[in-house]
């Protein structure tokens, strides 16, 4: 279980919420926190260990649901779980300052859908990580406007949709997009290397839900190339950055970002691998921290409470 917090700073918060948790009979496993005192702002991400009802409950829902009985089952441990997580809500909500932000996750499983064009690096590491259950999330499918990835998808089986963007009005084509991604359940819309410019009503419409990688030579390189152009340059230091997806282009809310050396040695096609690799790790880790409910969203930046 884990319990996520942000609200005004004041004398007292850290030993406020631990009183709540005793009160629930709640251990807590790990508690990070930190306060803004510029906006005089305070967050916290706590990891806990309910009772052992909830607890066995939680189990109990873990992985695929049953049929018959055991859906019956899964059912009552849902109710369960879920009364239980508004009753620590309605308490923490009690005693902490007015307009708090309380987000309790008792089942951390995410879902994802997951838009691509053609380059595969971004979608490919996704697809490996659901199959073998090291993503901490499920991959509800994936969309693209080409047909090149589907192939891989089919491998994975994971569902894939065809929307092109070819020959048509942006409105039409994103109303396309948007009524395939409305057939999926989702937590957030990952931008694996999704070469399409979204439109500011389509961003509105899903509010710090979409994640998107880009090298870092933005706005000194832009368009088609980058990598060569800055090989052309002769650039020392090359990466990337994940964020979340505002109507300002490339720069939204940062999750993460890394840079590598590089040097005379490399050639314009040794950048481009070097590129494609730190853009996958730094999407996979991106990804990793909001799953984990790691990342507070505000005034345009983010706190991350790294592993």
């Amino acid at each position: 279980m884990v319990v996520v917090i942000q609200c005004k700073d004041q004398i007292g918060l850290v030993a406020t919420i631990s009183g709540v948790m005793a009160q629930q009979n709640i251990n807590i496993i790990s508690m990070r926190e930190h306060v803004d005192t510029a906006c005089n702002s305070f967050f916290t991400r706590l990891e806990l260990e309910p009772p052992a009802a909830i607890a066995a409950a939680i189990n109990s829902t873990a992985g695929n649901p049953g049929s018959g009985t055991q859906a019956s089952g899964d059912d009552a441990a849902t109710a369960s779980i879920l009364a239980y997580a508004q009753t620590l809500h309605s308490q923490l909500e009690k005693v902490l300052p007015a307009g708090a932000f309380i987000h309790v996750t008792t089942q951390p499983e995410k879902k994802l859908v997951v838009l691509v064009t053609k380059e595969y690096h971004c979608l490919g590491d996704i697809l490996l990580r659901n199959h073998f259950k090291t993503l901490g999330a499920t991959v509800e499918a994936v969309i693209g406007n080409h047909a090149i990835l589907g192939d891989i998808c089919k491998r994975f089986d994971v569902p894939f949709h065809l929307v092109s963007h070819e020959k048509k009005e942006k409105e039409v084509f994103e109303a396309e997009l948007q009524s395939v991604i409305g057939q999926h359940t989702f937590d957030y819309l990952v931008l694996a290397k999704f070469m399409r410019i979204l439109s500011p009503e389509f961003v509105a419409s899903h509010p710090m839900r979409i994640i998107n990688i880009h090298h870092s030579f933005l706005p000194a390189f832009i368009g088609a190339s980058p990598y060569r152009q800055a090989y052309e340059r002769g650039v020392k230091l090359i990466g990337a950055t994940a964020h979340f997806v505002t109507n300002d282009l490339d720069e939204g809310p940062i999750i993460t970002q890394q840079i590598i050396p590089v040097n005379h040695t490399f050639s314009a096609t040794d950048m481009v691998k070097a590129g494609k690799e730190i853009e996958t790790s730094v999407l996979a880790k991106a990804l990793q921290l909001v799953i984990d409910d790691r990342v507070f969203v505000y005034q345009n930046r983010t706190v991350v409470f790294d592993h």
